[in-house]
């Protein structure tokens, strides 16, 4: 038997029957037999979401730490020619996105990208989002083993996963390579850092340092630890059992604080861990072995000589040298960084790095979490020339991952959310500290980032001078804006800030912002000293007085009034986010989209997946109570509320009728193995109280004589 074989078939069979629904749900909306809001709900979980501008959409690829090979990037870079505007846009989650593609394409971005391997699915919506790591891991001097098997068999253990399609909010790992945190563990929703121990035999035992419930955003959360070490086999198993806890107990209405952070912080640690715990018997795996070969290492580049051994640019190649290339753990071999400003990379550009990815580098490459890219396993020899070629594309610049390498999110460009313009910002602060601070290219322990909102997509929360978008008023005008946040970013020891707010100032002065604080940094900052110790010892206070001056906003003029790339007064102009999911439902469609999983209960158990079948089982009981409970205008706003109100307003008034209760019943899901036995027992119940509340539904028609609407913050749970 060909395991390999069977399970490309595999992927390719599940790829083609995720575009063809694709296909059908956008012939649905079009048609109208599927209304707006649902489909919403529904593309968010296939990559396609709502853009700033009318009539388009960003559409997200997933891809799994980062990794691409030189034929998939040149296939993701056709695609952006033959659907878009031909811009790539590296993203701080190692994803790439596409801007300004119709709806009517997006079947087709699916389809060309399939072909290469690449998928969209889960790429946004309430799910689990991209697993980020370390893009060192493998090569990375300082780690005790690669990370990226890891990474890859917890992608595809979760990819289509049941207990992950329909969460209250989207879930983000991060696996690091070494103690110095380079994937930013430490604001995710589980983070994993290796661990290596000998066990009672002596033999070493490799495992994770586990953190779970950080995050960034409006309330940022530094992830408290989970275990100081959990073995391998071990950290599959814990991430679905905690996320079955997330997904029952986890706040549905109030959107902005349905994470998990906020949920850890409410049951606290333990009480959150003893709820993993008694989700562990309902598991499919109790352990999962980790396959340390999932992900084999691509051929080395040959050993050819390469037609020049001398940079064009001497001084240019000795700063790039210095920032931009290290030597990897494989004595011999080098590693490229390259800087990308602003994460974006056109179609043709692309290809052409691919070709030279192609001759002198091995067929792996990273997209890195600050929008860049890293080539792996280049032979000495080949540096001057690869530099050259680089520099011909306008990919040489040095200063990778420094002050000079500012990370940003696309902001009012093409984002609903964004309040003001983070790429035009991003782009004068890296021209300020080119030709004003050129001395500072190499500093590597200060990171500016921007977000053009306070949901840090650009992750400024995670910086040592950070900005999100905002505005202030002058009456009758109002003036955009950046909060600057100071402190924020990983220290050398892997020590993880979350930056502080310092003040608001209108965004045409954060140049000088910036310039009064690396000149302050420079005057008093001590001798070595790191740019957070620096700002903890002189103090919030001290910093607000320093930049005052520039808040005065009875000094405006001229062209301060207005954004960053326009020529005009500011208007404010948020949209709404999608990420939270739908808007109006009826009734009638919950009790279908319960019936719907129901199917689901049904087919995975016919396939013998019976885990899988019992978690849509249980999800079926929900959403059908979730219906009745909506027709009574009683709020939903989490599983475990449901479970309790359905109890509370059916059980308890006679209106159905169990043995125990409907708590009872429900939760036989934590309390028995999933076993062939109980998903069939389990699979009727489910099946029987859904004919139940189609005849309590009908009922109530009868009675009122119409069906009801039902508000976006009743629907989510």
């Amino acid at each position: 038997m060909n395991t390999n074989l069977d399970l490309k078939n595999v992927k390719e069979a599940a790829a083609k029957s995720d575009i063809l629904e694709l296909q059908q749900k956008i012939a649905d909306f079009k048609s109208g037999k599927m209304i707006e809001d649902k489909f919403k709900h529904y593309r968010l979980t296939r990559g396609v979401y709502g853009q700033r501008q009318t009539g388009v959409h960003m559409f997200r690829t997933k891809i799994p730490y980062g990794k691409l090979t030189a034929d998939q990037l040149i296939r993701i870079a056709d695609v952006s020619e033959k659907y878009t505007n031909g811009n790539l846009h590296l993203t701080t989650r190692q994803n790439i996105q596409y801007h300004y593609i119709k709806l009517d394409d997006a079947t087709g971005v699916w389809t060309d990208l399939a072909e290469a391997g690449v998928t969209a699915r889960e790429a946004c919506g309430n799910t689990v989002r991209n697993l980020t790591a370390s893009a060192h891991a493998g090569i990375d001097p300082d780690e005790l083993f690669d990370v990226t098997p890891y990474v890859h068999e917890t992608f595809e253990y979760f990819l289509r996963n049941p207990i992950c399609q329909e969460m209250g909010r989207k879930i983000k790992p991060a696996f690091s390579s070494s103690d110095k945190d380079s994937a930013y563990t430490y604001f995710h929703d589980f983070g994993f850092i290796p661990r290596i121990r000998k066990d009672e035999f002596g033999e070493e035992q490799r495992g994770f340092k586990v953190v779970i419930g950080g995050g960034l955003g409006a309330q940022s959360i530094i992830a408290p630890t989970a275990y100081e070490f959990l073995p391998e086999n071990q950290i599959i198993p814990f991430m679905e059992a905690s996320i079955r806890v997330f997904d029952r107990y986890g706040e549905r209405n109030k959107r902005f604080k349905a994470r998990m952070k906020f949920l850890v912080k409410e049951l606290g640690l333990n009480g959150f861990m003893d709820l993993v715990e008694e989700e562990w018997t309902a598991l499919k795996n109790k352990t999962y072995t980790i396959n340390r070969n999932a992900v084999l290492n691509p051929a080395f580049p040959l050993q050819k000589t390469p037609p020049t051994s001398t940079p064009n640019n001497t001084t240019k190649y000795a700063n790039w040298f210095k920032t931009n290339v290290f030597e990897q753990k494989q004595k011999g071999w080098f590693a490229v960084q390259l800087k990308i400003h602003l994460g974006d990379i056109d179609a043709e550009t692309a290809r052409q790095l691919a070709a030279v990815v192609k001759e002198w580098a091995a067929d792996d490459i990273r997209i890195t979490v600050n929008q860049g890219f890293l080539l792996r396993f280049i032979r000495p020899e080949a540096l001057p020339h690869i530099f050259n070629e680089l520099d011909k594309l306008g990919l040489a610049e040095p200063g990778f991952d420094t002050i000079a390498d500012i990370t940003a999110c696309p902001g009012t460009d093409t984002c609903n959310l964004g309040v003001t313009n983070s790429t035009g910002l991003a782009t004068k602060l890296e021209d300020v500290i080119k030709t004003e601070y050129p001395e500072l290219i190499d500093e590597r322990n200060i990171h500016i980032k921007i977000s053009g909102c306070m949901n840090s997509c650009g992750q400024h929360m995670a910086a040592n001078i950070g900005f999100h978008g905002s505005s202030i008023k002058k009456r009758p005008l109002v003036i955009p804006a950046m909060q600057i946040v100071l402190g924020g970013g990983v220290a050398e020891n892997g020590e993880g800030f979350i930056a502080e707010k310092i003040i608001k100032l209108p965004t045409k002065r954060i140049p000088d912002a910036l310039r009064y604080l690396l000149n302050d940094f420079e005057e008093n900052g001590q001798e070595g000293e790191y740019f957070n110790t620096y700002f903890q010892r002189l103090g919030k206070r001290y910093f607000y007085a320093l930049l005052k001056p520039l808040a005065d906003v009875a000094t405006l003029e001229g062209s301060e009034y207005f954004d960053w790339g326009q020529e005009q007064e500011y208007q404010q102009a948020i949209g709404v986010g999608e990420c939270a999911g739908v808007s109006y439902d009826v009734i009638g469609a919950i009790i279908g989209d319960a019936i719907e999983k129901n199917g689901l209960a049904k087919e995975t158990f016919e396939q013998g997946d019976f885990a899988d079948s019992i978690y849509h089982s249980y999800s079926s009981f929900v959403v059908g109570a979730k219906a009745l409970l909506l027709a009574k205008e009683i709020q939903c706003n989490t599983q475990k509320g449901i479970i309790a109100d359905f109890d509370k307003h059916y059980v308890e008034t006679g209106e159905i009728f169990f043995e125990t209760d409907f708590a009872s019943r429900v939760l036989e899901i934590n309390k028995n193995e999933p076993s062939e036995g109980f998903a069939a027992h389990y699979l009727q119940l489910a099946t029987d109280f859904l004919l139940a509340v189609r005849h309590i539904r009908k009922r109530q028609l009868q009675e009122a004589g119409e069906d009801s609407l039902v508000l976006e913050h009743h629907y989510l749970a």
